[in-house]
């Protein structure tokens, strides 16, 4: 299966029409919509359907100038890595034996291997955060779990906060695994996000069903610039 094949319908209803016609309108008035029109669907195409093997779920993309690229808590290098990411780094050195902190944000590495960095919301205004919410983008992303959640088996959804685990309530538990915790944010990461090893306990699920772990560390030994 593909997600062309799977979104086709999806994306041919009026509502979803609606919505990128009501962002090419303010493209066209000026309004700076991150990200660009050709990074959007990033997640999608670095992790292939047949391929996923985590879905870790965002909400909305960033919206400072440069920092959005289609990959939820990613960043491209040069950027400045954003504060929920770094906690996400502090995690993963605690968990995961030899972690070295990395000196950028891409995750483009993650996404290769099958994990989905999937936002609920899939574009924002400059500056102007859940901009975008309520405008289409939930539905069409509920479309796109629903379809993991059918298709696929033994995945590892990772939710991390109250507006994550709402998106995921209709995850069939059965079938895969799901990890929640408090959102890695400075405002909640130590109210049960740092010390809660979901890096670790995603591998050894994988592991345990036969599928490759993910190799976390992204390969960069400069120094940090956060």
């Amino acid at each position: 299966m593909n997600w062309q094949a799977l979104l086709k319908s999806e994306q041919q209803q009026d509502y979803f029409q609606s919505m990128l016609a009501a962002i090419a309108k303010q493209r066209a008035q000026g309004i700076e919509i991150f990200p660009p029109d050709e990074e959007i669907y990033t997640a999608l195409k670095l992790t292939p359907f047949d391929d996923v093997k985590v879905v870790i779920l965002g909400q909305d993309p960033y919206h400072g100038p440069g920092q959005a690229h289609g990959l939820s808590f990613s960043v491209k290098q040069g950027v400045k890595v954003p504060p929920s990411l770094a906690n996400m780094y502090k995690e993963l050195q605690s968990d995961i034996d030899g972690f070295s902190i990395p000196a950028h944000g891409d995750l483009t590495r993650w996404a290769q291997q099958g994990v989905l960095l999937l936002n609920t919301v899939l574009t924002v205004q400059q500056g102007n955060a859940h901009s975008h919410a309520k405008l289409g983008w939930e539905k069409y992303t509920d479309a796109i779990i629903a379809k993991i959640n059918e298709y696929q088996s033994n995945v590892v959804f990772v939710l991390w906060g109250a507006h994550a685990q709402k998106k995921g309530r209709f995850i069939d538990t059965h079938k895969h695994l799901v990890l929640t915790s408090a959102h890695p944010s400075p405002l909640s990461s130590y109210r049960g996000f740092f010390g809660c090893r979901h890096f670790s306990k995603i591998n050894h699920y994988l592991v345990s069903n036969k599928l490759k772990p993910i190799d976390w560390q992204i390969i960069d030994q400069q120094p940090s610039l956060f």
